[in-house]
This record gives structure tokens, C-alpha cells and sequence, in this order.
């Protein structure tokens, strides 16, 4: 095994309180809405999704004092960078320009984004992906994520995914759980009728989890990635079609190939200690009291905002900030200045910018 400092970071992150972005989303919505299109899936536009309180930042404290000895940390953007961002050698900015087609943007999908992470010049042959909400909540044991030629997965405790069929009001990762059926079990029944030898080989009784994965850091292998490109090409064309979520082309890299790399041996189930928080949950302030007293003890959390119609000064983000502050007071080596008590300026200016389709 090669040592953890061959082990790159990918972070997506995007400040959707931005103007310019913001005017962007809004017109992509907008030119949805005229073109008649309702495939856009449950949650795929809401404020939640795209908001920044400021999680990228307490995610690098995590990574600094948990991984200490990580490779090189890439954050994946739309033209945009934190405003408390220190540049070094460390850490680069990759533009959705350096990336994807230009002809295939703007895209505010991540599953769209995340399907070409692996194209990031220098990126490492085993390296973690993160959304800007997850955390590393206990020291990091490589082998824990990591085994020769593989990787480690976690399942989550969300309730079983039902039916085989995508259903329009399903989330993404519930439609990706079906698409990874329809697809893997299709790839079984051909390998039998054929008996084809694949370049791995795949189970041709492929037997399906009707789960969805844990918000993890995701271990990922550069050379899977790329060799699913070319194996599951139609997947990978669908969801990169995408401007925002959409119900019928739902992510990939989260669960198709999860259970791919399942499927063929080359990822093993994990039952790491985590704890997943939706923020806007009535009970989201019992779960972050929870977390403090187990921080240092989770492999990892996610805080999903789900405060969908909260405004800035919404006692349920401030009251996230404030305990993120408290785990991690320390700024990391990427942090311009150590002020993180008041709310960034570019928070100021709340507005409700989510646009509906007329029925």
C-alpha cells in the first residue's frame, strides 16, 4: 500500500449566495420551465442544496486535524472561490471549465460534476471525494478505507429503496439505487446468455441491496473510474446531461459504482461510526448536541442542510455554525484569517430564489 500522503482530497463546494451564480440558476430554471421539462427530481433546486453556511471551511479543520498526512486537496467550482481561501501548494481550484464541455454547461447537478473528478490532471490512483457537508470526525486509519486494490463502503440507515422502477417523486440516490439494479442485472443476464468473459467478472446471479450508501467521504481508485467510463459509457452520457437533478438521470458515482466495485470485489461494507444530521429535522438539535459528545469518536458526520426555507439569520444555521465552531476552533493552513464569528458578508443578503414551474 502506498502511504496516506498519496491520498488526494476532492472537495465540490459552490456559494450559492453568490449574485452572478444565483442569476445563472435562476435562468437555467427559468429556460427548464419554458422548454415544458418537469423531469427535475425531488430536492434538485431547493436552497439547501446550494446554500454556503460556511461547511467547506470546518471540513478542512476536520481534514487537518484528523488526516494530517493527506495528498493534495482540489476543490471543484463554478468560477468561484471562498472569500477566506488561502492560496498555497496544498490546495487547488479546479473550474467546472477545466472539466466539463462547454458545451454542457452550466450544470448545478453534482452527480453530473462528480462524474468527471477522476479527469483532474495529477489526481491521485486512490483519493477521497467529499461534498462540502461531510467530516472526517475521528483520526483517519487508512486501512479502515483502503484495502490492496480496493476500498471500503458504507451503507446507510435510511429505510430499504422499494420498487425496481424509477419513480418520479424519488430522491436521486433512491432512483440511482434502481438504476444500478436495472443495469447490473442486466449486465448478469448477459454475461449468462452470452457467456461473455468481462474484463472483471462480475457475479451472473447478481444479488441487489435495496439501500442507499451512507454521506461518507467516498475512498474512490482513479483507474475504476476510468474504466467504467468506457464499460458503462450510457450511464455515464445520461447523467452528464443533466443541468439540474433530475429524477430519471440520477447520480452515478454514488451508488452505481459503490455497487459495481461490490459487485466485482473491488469495494467491501464497512460498518463505520458515523452520524448523519438534517438540519432542518425537529430534532436536529438533540443530533448536534449528539455530535458533540461524540466528536473525536465518529469516523465521520454529515450535516445536510434541509433548511430549505430558511433565511440567513435562521436560528437553525447559526446554531450549526456555533457547534462546528466549538468542535473546530482551530483555523486550518488554508484559511486566510482566524475570524469565524461573524457570518460572512456574502450571507448578508438573503432572498428566496428558487424558481417554480407554473403547473
Amino acid at each position: 500500500m502506498h502511504p496516506s500522503s498519496n491520498i488526494d482530497i476532492v472537495y465540490l463546494w459552490v456559494d450559492g449566495n453568490d449574485d452572478g451564480w444565483r442569476a445563472k440558476r435562476q435562468n437555467a430554471y427559468k429556460q427548464i420551465c419554458a422548454d415544458g421539462d418537469h423531469s427535475v427530481a425531488r430536492f434538485g433546486n431547493v436552497e439547501g442544496r446550494f446554500r454556503d453556511n460556511d461547511e467547506l471551511r470546518f471540513s478542512l479543520r476536520a481534514l487537518e486535524t484528523f488526516f494530517p498526512d493527506h495528498g493534495h486537496v482540489y476543490i471543484v467550482t463554478d468560477g468561484q472561490a471562498p472569500h477566506w481561501l488561502q492560496t498555497s501548494s496544498q490546495l487547488t481550484l479546479i473550474d467546472h471549465r477545466d472539466l466539463i464541455p462547454e458545451a454542457s454547461l452550466p450544470t448545478f447537478d453534482s452527480g453530473n460534476i462528480e462524474s468527471y473528478i477522476h479527469r483532474i490532471p495529477g489526481l491521485s490512483e486512490r483519493y477521497f471525494y467529499l461534498n462540502d457537508d461531510v467530516f472526517f470526525g475521528a483520526p483517519v486509519r487508512v486501512e479502515d478505507w483502503f484495502f490492496e486494490g480496493g476500498f471500503y463502503v458504507a451503507w446507510s440507515d435510511d429505510p430499504e429503496v422499494l420498487g425496481h422502477a424509477m419513480q418520479t417523486d424519488g430522491t436521486s440516490l433512491e432512483n440511482a439505487s434502481r438504476l444500478s439494479r436495472q443495469w447490473l442485472q442486466a449486465k448478469a443476464e448477459q454475461i449468462q446468455l452470452t457467456h461473455a468473459a468481462p474484463l472483471r467478472q462480475l457475479n451472473s446471479r447478481y444479488t441487489h441491496t435495496a439501500r442507499t450508501f451512507a454521506h461518507s467521504p467516498r475512498p474512490m481508485l482513479k483507474s475504476i473510474l476510468i474504466e467504467l467510463e468506457h464499460e458503462a459509457i450510457d450511464l455515464f452520457e445520461r447523467v452528464r446531461s443533466t443541468v439540474f437533478r433530475r429524477w430519471d438521470k440520477p447520480t452515478i458515482v454514488s451508488d452505481f459504482v459503490l455497487r459495481w466495485a461490490l459487485a466485482h470485489g473491488v469495494a467491501q461494507i464497512k460498518n463505520h461510526a458515523y452520524l448523519y444530521i438534517s438540519t432542518g429535522d425537529a430534532l436536529a438539535s438533540q443530533d448536534l448536541q449528539h455530535l458533540k459528545t461524540q466528536f473525536g469518536k465518529l469516523d465521520f458526520f454529515c450535516l445536510n442542510d434541509t433548511t430549505d426555507d430558511a433565511l440567513t439569520t435562521d436560528p437553525r444555521l447559526t446554531r450549526v455554525r456555533s457547534v462546528l465552531i466549538d468542535l473546530l476552533p482551530t483555523p486550518s493552513v488554508h484559511e486566510v484569517a482566524p475570524d469565524t464569528t461573524q457570518t460572512p458578508s456574502h450571507h448578508a443578503k438573503p432572498e428566496r430564489a428558487t424558481v417554480e414551474c407554473d403547473a
